[in-house]
């Protein structure tokens, strides 16, 4: 199978899959899955505006065994000013030893490494036990409300559960193989609106600034610590991320000053926690507020165990590297797979490039990617 898996990833970069759009990815990969036995079932969601293509696909083994799930999205992000750009960011392109393209990293090496690997198993293993899925979305860079989700709540209604998942998120840091998320943590998102009285700078006695009456409530959570993590997981962090306040002009006291903040939690805290604590102190500090939140995503863990063993020995054997688990950085789809799948790892090529101008992946990783998927399916399957 040399070069499939590069050649894979070149046809679906060359697909201008901005989110929601999948352009035709799915109908590709699909058109690959079925000829080997895979039940392809399309699923299209999301309002008008903001269609959203998913894919499941399943082709179940002769024999009783787990059922292993690959997991990824087609959609990228949007490439940003073109002019920027080295190359054409939808026109697959060499330098280097690197190829180039929007989703080159994020995710499509890994998707194409992940169909080509099925296949060369299949074709050597058609006998082999359990059942072997796929979960694709085009709504994985955007909301993320009618993708992977949509399909776990199918999947959910239908009784149908994973054993095991691998998501094709781009993981490594320094080599291929070198990193293996075995969780993440979970998000947390709060809209805080604090009322003052708008008046003149002249007369601060005729007004109330939100500002000011913020400020030290906002010193204190930024100092605050509000765990400390464990042996998988980094403490709990808050960030804020904007702060709204004023007219525009440099003589008048707003009226309000809106703040919005995130947390990224470990298991030893919870989104109710968080909450209670951040309520209690605004309310020290006897601000006048309105507190909206969200949450994106409860943390999920996966212990050291039959999957990552699989994928630790599979990487080792392939790259001769030695693989650490981590569970730092971003969300990922893997938060809704592991509502109904108790092992989910994310694994895929170097992060070096994801979401900036000229996103690049080594070309040769990418069938050395293959090869790995490949042989976590012997270790799981046969």
């Amino acid at each position: 199978m040399t070069g499939d898996a590069l050649r894979l990833a070149e046809a679906l970069i060359a697909r201008p899959s901005v989110t929601p759009d999948d352009a035709g990815c799915q109908e590709l990969l699909k058109s690959r899955l079925a000829p080997i036995g895979f039940h392809c079932e399309s699923i299209v969601s999301g309002p008008e505006h903001f269609r959203v293509t998913n894919l499941w696909a399943l082709r179940r083994g002769t024999t009783p065994g787990p059922t292993l799930a690959f997991a990824g999205h087609t959609d990228v992000v949007p490439t940003g000013p073109l002019a920027q750009w080295t190359s054409d960011p939808f026109v697959p392109t060499h330098r280097n030893g690197l190829l180039y393209g929007r989703g080159a990293a994020d995710m499509k090496s890994s998707i194409a490494a992940m169909v080509v690997a099925v296949e060369a198993f299949v074709q050597a293993h058609p006998q082999h036990a359990g059942a072997i899925g796929f979960l694709i979305t085009s709504d994985e860079e955007g909301p993320a409300v009618d993708g992977t989700v949509r399909l776990v709540d199918i999947l959910k209604a239908r009784g149908e559960a994973l054993d095991m998942c691998i998501v094709g998120e781009p993981t490594s840091v320094d080599v291929l193989g070198d990193t293996v998320k075995n969780g993440r943590r979970g998000t947390l998102s709060g809209k805080l609106t604090v009322k003052g009285i708008q008046g003149h700078v002249a007369y601060p006695q005729l007004a109330r600034n939100p500002i000011h009456q913020v400020a030290p409530a906002l010193a204190e959570l930024a100092s605050a610590e509000w765990d400390g993590g464990n042996d998988h997981f980094p403490p709990t962090t808050f960030q804020v991320s904007n702060l709204h306040a004023g007219t525009g002009v440099g003589n008048v006291i707003p009226g309000e000053a809106v703040v919005d903040f995130n947390f990224r939690f470990s298991t030893e805290s919870t989104a109710d926690s968080l909450k209670a604590r951040v309520t209690t102190l605004l309310d020290r500090h006897g601000l006048e507020y309105a507190l909206a939140w969200t949450l994106g995503g409860q943390p999920f863990l996966t212990a050291p165990g039959t999957l990552t063993d699989a994928v630790r020995a599979a990487i080792l054997t392939e790259c001769g590297v030695q693989a650490q688990l981590s569970t730092t950085g971003g969300t990922s789809d893997g938060r809704f797979i592991a509502t109904i799948c108790p092992q989910v790892i994310e694994l895929g090529p170097r992060n070096h490039s994801i979401h900036k101008i000229d996103e690049g992946v080594e070309a040769a990783d990418i069938d050395r990617l293959a090869n790995i998927y490949r042989r976590v399916m012997e270790n799981l399957l046969l």
